[in-house]
């Protein structure tokens, strides 16, 4: 963040100061709400929470260096109180938990104001912001996008899935006078949840990858997560004042936001309609993307290394976004093909000690990312020098989808059979996962090539008993599963398989 002294900082956020003796002393260093993560010149967010409270924790953070708290009550130790109001009532999107009164809410609105005061400055003396939302690939994308913006200069993104009420402002304060580039996720529960993210650190340039079935549950149809979308594109601003919205267009969905936006358009995918298209399109071994990256500027051969044909389309994304900020094509491609998964459990692929390649996607699932990653898998079965190898796909629940919960369940079991996957681990007892497995049972012939299983201990066991040498082995669910577990046993070898004393 730029540095701010406390006096300037309490005028922002609309707090009075406590327990300080020189108003002028200086925030020089990061914003936390760890208290283990507060080094010298730091500002320590103190949020009350359902099991924690940070304002336990505070005298501990202006121990470790930390010239003040940011609080909702004074701490006893150098502080800025703000205190609740009634707009700051905690809504259903929140992803956190907080205290009944909304001190925790006001915290979070002082953490919104004094982010979008630091970005403002940044954004002045030469800082892009880059927004980016979708249903699915949304997390990928950012990571492509630092890749490929990072040859440009200083690159500032979220870890991880970093992406809410928290994060976001978080991640922006993370920016400060040698970043070039603030890349931001946008996730959006409820209508107006984007808008609101984006005013806290204003994009120019927004990327709009997909409108899927992810928080089907929280919106009710795709018509609603569209409207909720799109918000992100009427945040930016007007083409005349550089604002660019990045659109995929081989999403009707998506590619109608161009009418409610007055930034500059420019639409990315495989459809003759793009600007940014892909063609020539292959996959590898490993399901890892090679295609022509065609341009107004000129075409230039890209190969990826993240894996799934999906990865097109978020590459696209990214190439589209570097070109506007002034890279060149062989600079683009050159970033691509070296741009790795960063954020933990997505499209992992690893080979184990025993000779069976893990893809775990783990960290979160929905519809449209289990699609995804089911062909990926399948892709990857099929194609090499040899013969087609074996397939697992080690599945959990989904999350979020409200109503249509089981049909989407029953969906993606009977998907997997279509494909041809050779065998489907369903883990759980709940009525999703039983469907997931009826739909797989009632597809087609499929007999004992789907199993459903009460937990990941079972599943384990099943993998230990059953997997061979040269198998694949997809893991994906919801991150409340944890199915992770799953793949880190196959991949520390305490998944032996069946026959690898052959390979000894």
């Amino acid at each position: 963040m730029i540095p701010m002294t406390l006096a300037r900082i309490a005028q922002i956020v609309g707090g009075e100061l406590h327990d300080v003796d020189d108003p002028c002393a200086e925030v020089t260093g990061t914003v936390e709400f760890d208290s283990r993560e507060i080094a010298d010149g730091g500002l320590f967010l103190a949020l009350p929470g359902a099991r924690v409270d940070g304002h336990d924790h505070a005298a501990a953070a202006v121990e470790a260096g930390a010239v003040a708290v940011l609080a909702a009550r004074p701490v006893g130790v150098p502080a800025i109180v703000v205190s609740p109001t009634p707009s700051d009532v905690p809504s259903r999107a929140m992803a956190l938990e907080y205290d009944a009164d909304g001190s925790g809410a006001a915290v979070l609105a002082a953490l919104a104001a004094l982010a979008r005061a630091s970005v403002d400055g940044l954004v002045a003396n030469g800082l892009t912001v880059v927004g980016v939302t979708g249903s699915a690939g949304k997390t990928s994308t950012k990571d492509l996008l630092a890749a490929v913006l990072r040859p440009l200069g200083s690159v500032v993104a979220p870890p991880g899935s970093f992406n809410n009420e928290l994060g976001h402002p978080w991640t922006a304060l993370r920016a400060d006078a040698d970043t070039r580039f603030l890349v931001l996720e946008m996730s959006a529960r409820s209508r107006g949840h984007i808008a609101s993210l984006a005013n806290i650190a204003a994009p120019r340039i927004g990327v709009v990858l997909n409108v899927g079935t992810a928080h089907l549950g929280e919106f009710g149809s795709r018509d609603a997560i569209a409207a909720a979308k799109g918000e992100l594109a009427e945040s930016l601003p007007s083409a005349a004042d550089g604002g660019v919205a990045i659109l995929n267009a081989d999403d009707p969905l998506v590619s109608a936001m161009a009418s409610r936006t007055s930034a500059r358009v420019v639409l990315v995918g495989q459809s003759e309609s793009a600007d940014v298209r892909a063609t020539d399109v292959a996959l590898d071994e490993k399901a890892s993307a090679r295609f022509t990256l065609t341009t107004p500027a000129g075409s230039v051969r890209v190969s990826l290394v993240v894996h799934g044909e999906h990865q097109i389309g978020n590459a696209l994304a990214a190439a589209a976004v570097a070109l506007e900020c002034g890279a060149d094509l062989e600079q683009v491609a050159r970033a691509l093909g070296v741009a790795s998964a960063v954020s933990a459990r997505r499209m992992d692929v690893r080979d184990g000690p025993h000779g069976v390649t893990v893809v775990n996607d783990s960290y979160n699932a929905n519809p449209d990312s289990m699609r995804a990653a089911l062909k990926a898998l399948v892709s990857m079965a099929r194609t090499g020098r040899g013969a087609a190898r074996r397939s697992w796909a080690v599945l959990g629940e989904m999350g979020e989808l409200g109503p249509e919960s089981v049909v989407e369940h029953d969906a993606i079991g009977r998907f997997a059979v279509r494909l041809d996957v050779s065998r489907l681990i369903v883990v759980g007892t709940g009525r999703p996962s039983r469907a997931m497995h009826q739909g797989a049972v009632m597809e087609g012939s499929w007999g004992e090539e789907s199993i459903l299983v009460p937990d990941i201990k079972a599943a384990i066991a099943l993998l230990e008993e059953e997997v061979e040498p040269g198998d694949l082995v997809l893991v994906k669910g919801s991150n409340s599963v944890g199915l992770w577990e799953v793949a880190d046993a196959l991949l520390a070898g305490s998944t032996e398989p069946k026959g690898s004393e052959a390979t000894r």
